[in-house]
């Protein structure tokens, strides 16, 4: 029998090539505690840190990514981790690799290298998927750097997370103040990423991976990565969909509706993510957002190798529906739905 814990983050990942990669406040235990109290409910094994978890604390529902944590939920019981967390090289889970269990989510190797947006990029246009026009800018170079794409840019963090940290600048002044900006905070590190503004319509595309799946009661096998329907996103804030921690994808993020579904435009969409995520060889969900420019044609322009997967499971966050779990609910797939089809996916780290 499945015993599943759900990891959440501890603390800061390592810098990494003088990057730095922000931590969620209460490192996604949020979003953990959602997961579990929605599987538990529905009949599903949880192992908690406590017997009796209080529906409101969320760390009441989830360990912690240490090997303390992660030993913990063993010894309680567990032989499946849900890896809600952000990984990498050497994370504490790669300890556990030698034992009999099985995950849920993607290999810390995997996360490690494409977290990386200019790593993951360079992978992408070489292999003719349409990204925008990109720089990249070092702290030695900042007063030498030159753009070869006309403004607006978009500035952001090169292992970022979701919108934080990123912005819009219509002019060189206003680059030269936010690069600065960024630099003498050190929140993200020694490098930032620049990247041609997109005027069209923003959309949301999360991939599962390859792997058989409960659809209308069906059983459906995919061989390859596929797509769930895009979501398009709208009112944004000065050219930025809004980070869903301040406002909830609800209020500004929609399935777009089955004949767009059908366009040219998205069906490109979906074969550049899908080819996107078979390159990368996924084991879970990612989510792709893309932008279109003045003609249509959308381009890639953030892979996000971990969605986010809140979801409206505790009655406090009845809002807390995640941009998944949107797509999924446009196939006739329930927050439960999702996630157990996402448990179906799970892996040993010996295969």
């Amino acid at each position: 029998m499945s015993k599943i814990a759900i990891l959440y983050q501890a603390e800061l990942p390592p810098i990494k090539d003088g990057i730095q990669k922000p931590m969620k406040s209460g490192g996604y235990s949020d979003s953990g505690a959602d997961i579990a109290y929605e599987l538990k409910k529905n009949g599903i094994v949880i192992i908690t840190p406590i017997d009796s978890p209080n529906i409101e604390n969320d760390l009441d529902w989830v360990f912690p990514d240490t090997k303390v944590g992660i030993q913990n939920a063993l010894d309680k019981g567990a032989n499946v981790f849900w890896l809600n967390t952000v990984l990498y090289k050497n994370h504490a889970i790669e300890s556990f690799f030698n034992l009999n269990i099985e995950f849920i989510g993607q290999t810390p190797k995997l996360v490690d290298v494409y977290d990386d947006k200019w790593v993951t990029n360079k992978l992408l246009k070489e292999n003719k998927i349409s990204i925008p026009e990109t720089i990249l800018i070092s702290n030695d170079d900042i007063a030498n750097y030159k753009i070869n794409f006309n403004f607006p840019v978009i500035v952001k963090p090169i292992r970022g997370r979701g919108s934080q940290g990123v912005s819009v600048v219509k002019n060189n002044s206003e680059l030269d103040k936010k690069i600065t900006d960024l630099f003498t905070s050190k929140q993200y590190g020694t490098s930032v990423y620049i990247e041609q503004f997109l005027s069209g319509q923003e959309i949301t595309i999360t991939v599962m991976p390859p792997g058989n799946y409960q659809i209308n009661n069906m059983i459906k096998s995919f061989k390859k990565p596929w797509s769930l329907p895009a979501v398009k996103r709208f009112n944004h804030k000065n050219g930025i969909a809004p980070y869903n921690g301040v406002v909830a994808v609800i209020k500004n993020s929609a399935v777009i509706d089955k004949e767009e579904q059908q366009s040219k435009e998205i069906l490109a969409a979906y074969e550049q993510c899908e080819k996107s995520a078979e390159l990368l060889n996924i084991k879970s969900p990612i989510r792709i957002d893309c932008r279109a420019n003045e003609n249509g044609k959308y381009f890639l322009f953030d892979l996000n190798m971990k969605p986010n997967m809140t979801g409206p499971s505790r009655p406090q966050r009845l809002d807390q529906d995640s941009l998944s779990s949107l797509a999924g609910r446009s196939i006739g797939w329930s927050y439960f739905d999702l996630l157990k089809n996402m448990i179906e996916q799970r892996w040993k780290a010996n295969e």
